[in-house]
């Protein structure tokens, strides 16, 4: 029997559970998953000998980095992890991320916002350099991101076509947060994406298509990054 789980907090949101469960039992694989929350980053050492792979999410894909006996060299220049096997942390949130942009990218997307500073931040800034854009990061604090929201002017939002929500606003707690940005100027030219498919439309998402703009939720990013995790679980 094998076991995996995953850390985080909160998770009353996350559907990695029932999506590998469903997976073991489609394969016929003997192996159970469990949901950690944990209350601090401590807590995994006794995880990582006990599990043969965990999912990491927020607000642990940085520091849990330091406990690790080694790290793929992705997830090094990322400077974050949402996989372990195997005392090894790896990322496979930028194969989700950009599985779920690509699609809807178009020739005239040059430019992106990505919304946070965290782990699913980097990932995602990663995937969308990775397609080439030229990516800018906004935080709430001055020196954290390229740009703070109050720096979003018109032009940069006119420039900026590809916008992507890498905080926890609009997800469970935060159902009723968004990020604080201009809304007013995003129009049908823009591509906004949430890291968040728990609920399937954030309110960042629902005041994007107010005005016109192309959505894109977390679900496909989450999908694409657990089967990568398939992968290197060789399950």
């Amino acid at each position: 029997m094998q076991h995996f789980g995953i850390i985080g907090k909160p998770l009353g949101h996350s559907q990695s559970k029932t999506y590998f469960d469903a997976r073991f039992a489609a394969k016929g694989v003997q192996a159970d998953y469990t949901v950690y929350e944990l209350m601090r980053i401590e807590d995994v050492t006794p995880l990582l000998d006990s599990l043969d792979g965990i999912s990491v999410t927020s607000p642990y894909k940085e520091t849990v980095m330091t406990y690790l006996d080694k790290i793929d060299e992705t997830a090094k220049e990322i400077g974050a992890v949402n996989l372990i096997y195997k005392h090894c942390g790896y990322n496979t949130d930028w194969i989700g991320a950009m599985a779920a942009l690509k699609p809807y990218l178009r020739p005239t997307d040059k430019q992106a916002l990505v919304l946070g500073s965290g782990g699913a931040a980097h990932a995602v800034k990663y995937a969308l350099e990775k397609m080439g854009l030229n990516v800018r990061t906004v935080s709430r604090q001055q020196g954290k991101g390229d740009l703070t929201y109050g720096e979003l002017t018109q032009e940069v939002m006119k420039d900026c076509t590809v916008i992507a929500n890498c905080t926890p606003l609009g997800m469970k707690p935060l159902e009723d947060k968004r990020p604080d940005v201009p809304y007013q100027w995003i129009t049908n030219e823009h591509v906004l994406f949430d890291c968040i498919y728990n609920p399937e439309k954030t309110l960042f998402l629902a005041e994007g298509e107010k005005h016109g703009a192309t959505i894109i939720n977390g679900a496909e990013m989450f999908v694409a990054q657990a089967k990568e995790a398939e992968k290197i679980y060789n399950i």
